[in-house]
């Protein structure tokens, strides 16, 4: 952890609650939904089991809910750590209603490397189950105080919580921890990160059937009829489950488009005229190609304007010689214009710089060639 204390302060997604080498660790405002949803649970369930607890079993629901936080910050924090090592920039630990996740970038990741850190956060929850029972172990045990009894209560559900937590999260299917292996595999069979994310993605969706299914196949063969409370976990989770995996696959889907794409393929062909040029000699230059955008340039030969058709075609007559080409034109952002080589993630990143939704395409001479949309563009990533 950072060595100064974090002072907890509000956020869009959450609160703040500390920090570890200056990535931040948010505790999401959903968190709280799934803590009342513990209590709310298994406060009656432990009223029932141990009655002398009375209202205190409500108590003892939130410090299950607590320490099943502090499991799952303790695995983030493994991912986290292990970034950090391997030098990935890491941009926030989030603990939510899902359980949490740790945002970090890919891109000096190897397969290896991948399934480390991956890996990492399963293993130390199986670390803490084994410290969990070894707490267990120095316990009293007997006939004890109601002190003790909670206290065992909470250690056993502590082990159990992170049991759960490791083997549930080496599943080998994205979103889940294992679901790295498959991709890395993939990816150091064919070269290619995205394919392997693919895979491991459908892998996700494959483990939310069969996890459906045998289910549904042990209600059945037991003749048992699930609670309405495991039914909504049961389907909570599987949703959630689908949700990240399909996540994955759409995302790795648009990323084996991206070096396909390229500004001179996705543009309109378009025709330059200078800035200073009359509405009169537009017209002239839209006899010639009628059906071209036309792109204004500056004196210094830069994309400055993209003529309206609409304005350009209401000028009076009378007017046209006398009217000035940019007041007919809509203004370009200072730089609004991208090389015709431009491809994939290249493209995508100096576009998202520009606050525009139309850009010039240039040649290698700095001649306009082209006019790209971004609706183009986004068209073209995502596939519709």
């Amino acid at each position: 952890m950072s060595g100064a204390p974090p002072v907890t302060k509000p956020r869009r997604e959450g609160l703040v609650i500390g920090s570890v080498r200056g990535t931040p660790i948010i505790l999401a405002n959903s968190w709280f939904v799934i803590a009342a949803f513990t209590v709310a649970i298994f406060g009656p369930q432990l009223q029932s089991v141990l009655p002398s607890l009375g209202w205190r079993a409500y108590l003892v629901a939130f410090a299950y809910a607590l320490l099943l936080l502090f499991s799952v910050l303790i695995h983030e924090l493994s991912h986290a750590l292990a970034a950090i090592m391997y030098g990935w920039p890491t941009h926030k630990i989030v603990l939510n209603l899902w359980g949490g996740h740790t945002e970090f970038d890919f891109n000096k990741a190897t397969p290896g490397r991948a399934v480390v850190v991956a890996f990492v956060g399963p293993i130390a929850n199986f670390v803490l189950a084994g410290l969990g029972y070894l707490v267990g172990q120095l316990l009293p045990t007997g006939q004890g105080t109601l002190g003790i009894v909670v206290a065992h209560l909470l250690v056993s559900i502590f082990i159990w919580a992170n049991l759960l937590i490791g083997f549930f999260n080496v599943l080998p299917g994205l979103p889940l921890d294992g679901g790295r292996l498959v991709e890395s595999i993939v990816w150091k069979a064919t070269g290619n990160q995205e394919r392997g994310t693919v895979a491991a993605g459908w892998a996700g969706r494959i483990i939310v059937i069969l996890g459906l299914a045998v289910a549904a196949a042990y209600a059945y063969l037991n003749g048992a009829q699930p609670s309405l409370s495991t039914a909504f976990i049961v389907v909570l989770l599987a949703g959630f489950l689908w949700m990240g995996a399909s996540a994955s696959i759409k995302g790795a889907a648009m990323r084996l488009r991206l070096p396909a794409i390229t500004a001179s393929a996705l543009a309109a062909p378009a025709v330059s005229a200078p800035l200073e040029v009359s509405v009169a000699q537009l017209w002239s230059l839209r006899a010639a190609h009628p059906s071209e955008p036309i792109v204004l340039c500056s004196a210094d030969g830069r994309p400055a304007a993209v003529v309206v058709e609409s304005a350009l075609a209401n000028v009076p007559p009378n007017l046209a010689a006398h009217t000035s080409a940019h007041a007919v034109a809509r203004p370009l952002s200072p730089g609004a214009h991208v090389p015709g080589s431009a491809n994939g993630a290249e493209l995508v990143q100096y576009l998202s710089q520009l606050p525009d939704t139309e850009y010039a395409v240039i040649d290698d001479h700095g001649r306009v060639t082209g006019l790209l949309s971004q609706a183009k563009v986004v068209a073209a990533i995502t596939g519709k």
